[in-house]
């Protein structure tokens, strides 16, 4: 995403106006990748789940053989000592992150002694409640833990997703219905998803390959509340171009319809209305 108009960044104890230099060139985040991130929302005054999209990004730390060195707790703070500098009416995205600074005698293992820390939080529009995605197939898989960092939201991750994006754009589509290992539906390129078949809600099973969202595990507790049934299964390409619509779920945009899959077209039906209208009224209740 391109950098918004108004940054804000704390590092290194104190907030500094605009997208400030964090990373030195022999860091080992810089130049082998060892980097985390979460990121939250702040719109209509609200930061729906920031504890844990926080507590995320320590469990992520960990998983990367980082050392976290900020608790949940003093996150959430100084994501919300940062928020208030902006205006009340601001759609902003929360992004905290850590990174490795030494290696150890090989120079592969980042040190346990010292790790980055940097919360950045950047002026970036809500999508428009009309906002639709098309989607496309793509040569590119998700990764299994055997061979990728997957259970963290790793910064190393996403030049897979950027490639599963460049290939679907080649092919006139905005985003990637992707496969796990075994040739299943894992996700698109960019959030979870989601398909409706016969009023009766579809999502692809947690298998390792592919973090469980906080949006989507939100989105899953209130349908269930509200009466729908929802599986968590084995889903494959074929049961999407069968479903009766189809949506995305992502931090970034929350909810959002998908119109197509290759050759076959959705509507933005009643279910997805109806899931994007139970997280705002959520977001709402848990201020």
């Amino acid at each position: 995403m391109a950098v918004g108009k108004n940054v804000r960044t704390y590092f290194n104890g104190s907030w500094h106006e605009g997208d400030v230099a964090i990373m030195r060139a022999a860091d080992h985040g810089a130049w082998l990748g060892t980097t985390v991130f979460d990121g939250a929302r702040f719109f209509d005054g609200l930061m729906p789940d920031l504890d844990k999209h926080c507590a995320r990004t320590n469990r992520s730390a960990e998983a990367l053989m980082l050392t976290p060195t900020v608790s949940t707790e003093d996150m959430v703070e100084i994501a919300r000592e940062g928020l208030s500098m902006f205006d009340a009416s601001s759609a902003v995205y929360i992004r905290p992150m850590y990174w490795g600074i030494h290696g150890d005698p090989t120079a592969i293992v980042p040190s346990p002694e010292e790790t980055g820390f940097a919360l950045c939080l950047e002026e970036i529009p809500m999508a428009p409640a009309t906002a639709t995605a098309t989607l496309t197939r793509t040569r590119f898989r998700r990764p299994v833990l055997e061979d990728a960092v997957v259970n963290a939201k790793a910064g190393c991750l996403y030049p897979n997703n950027a490639r599963m994006l460049v290939e679907a754009r080649s092919k006139g589509f905005n985003n990637a219905l992707v496969a796990d290992a075994m040739g299943n539906v894992a996700e698109t390129a960019t959030a979870n998803i989601f398909m409706v078949k016969d009023g009766e809600v579809f999502t692809p099973i947690p298998n390792g390959t592919f973090l469980s969202g906080i949006t989507r595990a939100r989105h899953i507790e209130n349908m269930t509340s509200d009466g729908l049934s929802v599986h968590e299964t084995v889903l494959t390409f074929e049961d999407f171009h069968d479903a009766d619509e189809v949506f995305m779920s992502g931090n970034m945009s929350k909810v959002t319809p998908v119109t197509a899959l290759d050759d076959t077209q959705f509507q933005a039906g009643p279910i997805t209305r109806r899931v994007r209208e139970m997280y705002w009224d959520w977001a709402a209740s848990s201020a």
